[in-house]
């Protein structure tokens, strides 16, 4: 996944207000109040009173990067089917009576966490915790449930994987760059392993990592957590705690040549240009380099003003855009990315000419501290607007705790952002850029179509 830097776009005015917060930035983003089950379930309470709505999700700490060799998909398969009828409903109840009471709910699955949300007035929250506390250990599939739901998955993975040029190079990209990690495996799986899933695995999966001390609940809105806690040891506190086996990821080798990859499709409308470097997280390899990593990012990419955007879209007018990524989170290692799309008539050689000697620069003259000093001032300033999010507070703690991160992790995040230096962007710039922990990519139209 990549960080997105989307919550303030001009930040002229807003950033003058919190100038005195951010110099500082001692401050807490959500100050939830927490607290653990006897069972082990972890529940993040976050108080937001703005409007009389709750948020409610439920993150269970296992994703695509946990499933056995030759299974993938099978947590994704398995998120559909959480829709299916349990001991006390049919299929489609859960979801037409959150509709019924004028609510909203959905699932995701990840590389390393599925989760499953709610929102709904504040006084139907118990309604809906009943009904997912249930479906955690109560689900009752059957062999038509399996059958109907793999042609539906396959059907999402036609529609947005196969059908996609984008989608295509972007899995392609993942199954180069990572040698052993699970991380190469797609979330959404290989279609020939979906196709041979079977009724005993995946109801063998579910029961192995759908626990209570293997889940976090986070609630946000317009209730406390002395409200709360009686519910939750009501409907989630009552349900025994399970043997879930270690989250063990094999380890990358060393990374010894650079990688290309060229995907010529008929019906890419235009180009495009990617490079991908394996990168350390805040849970794998040289740790240090994240905060710095985040930084980077945001100098490069983010947004008009970004260094990338404005030497190959604004100076050199080679590109419609232009920039970089890069995600700190994950129990694995992650990437830094650098990409751009040309414009008409100029050439992708053209584009990573330009891109490398870019790159090029970086590695020989550094950022600056102003660069470093603005980069900064805007991502604590995001984390004050974040305060203001009901889904920012419950998804950035969900995803948190789900991969291995704390609730001080979250609300530390601005003061450590704060201490990054420009000495460490620059040495976690060139720890990072190699070309033999590399994969360039790029995304053609087939000649002659």
């Amino acid at each position: 996944m990549r960080s997105t830097f989307g919550l303030v776009s001009a930040l002229a005015a807003g950033l003058a207000a919190f100038g005195s917060w951010v110099s500082s930035a001692t401050a807490g983003v959500f100050d939830p109040t927490t607290f653990t089950l006897a069972n082990g379930m972890q529940v993040v309470v976050i108080e937001n009173h703005r409007v009389p709505i709750v948020s409610h999700m439920v993150w269970y700490k296992v994703g695509a990067a946990d499933e056995p060799e030759g299974k993938s998909g099978i947590a994704h398969f398995l998120e559909h089917l959480m829709f299916k009828s349990t001991v006390t409903r049919p299929t489609g109840e859960f979801s037409r009576l959150v509709a019924r009471h004028g609510g909203t709910e959905n699932a995701f699955t990840s590389q390393d966490y599925t989760g499953y949300f709610q929102t709904v007035a504040a006084d139907r929250l118990e309604m809906v915790m009943e009904m997912e506390a249930e479906r955690m250990t109560k689900l009752r599939l059957t062999q038509a449930d399996i059958d109907t739901e793999r042609q539906v998955v396959l059907e999402e993975r036609s529609m947005r994987t196969d059908n996609n040029p984008g989608s295509i190079l972007r899995e392609q990209i993942s199954a180069a760059l990572y040698l052993n990690h699970p991380f190469r495996r797609p979330v959404i799986g290989w279609e020939h392993e979906i196709r041979a899933l079977t009724f005993d695995e995946i109801v063998g999966f579910y029961r192995l990592h759908y626990a209570p001390n293997n889940a976090v609940l986070v609630i946000g809105g317009d209730l406390t957590a002395a409200q709360i806690r009686p519910l939750a040891e009501k409907y989630y506190g009552v349900i025994p705690r399970a043997q879930v086996p270690p989250r063990i990821r094999p380890q990358e080798p060393p990374h010894r040549a650079a990688r290309q990859i060229v995907l010529r499709d008929a019906r890419v409308g235009q180009p495009n240009w990617t490079r991908v470097y394996l990168a350390p997280s805040h849970a794998s390899g040289a740790t240090e380099h994240a905060y710095p990593l985040e930084v980077l990012a945001a100098i490069l990419g983010r947004g008009a003003t970004s260094r990338l955007n404005r030497a190959l879209v604004v100076d050199q007018k080679i590109a419609i855009s232009a920039g970089a990524y890069y995600d700190a989170d994950g129990l694995g290692p992650s990437q830094l990315g650098f990409y751009a799309t040309p414009q008409a008539q100029v050439t992708l050689d053209a584009v990573q000419t330009a891109m490398e000697s870019e790159i090029a620069t970086l590695l020989k003259d550094g950022v600056t501290e102003d660069e470093v000093r603005r980069a900064k001032w805007q991502m604590q300033a995001d984390a004050v607007y974040a305060r203001d999010s009901l889904s920012a507070a419950t998804q950035s703690l969900g995803s948190a705790l789900a991969s291995g991160r704390t609730v001080e992790d979250v609300e530390a995040w601005p003061d450590r952002i704060g201490r990054v230096t420009v000495d460490e962007v620059n040495r976690a710039a060139r720890a990072v850029i190699d070309d033999v922990r590399s994969v360039t990519a790029r995304l053609l139209r087939k000649e002659g179509s």
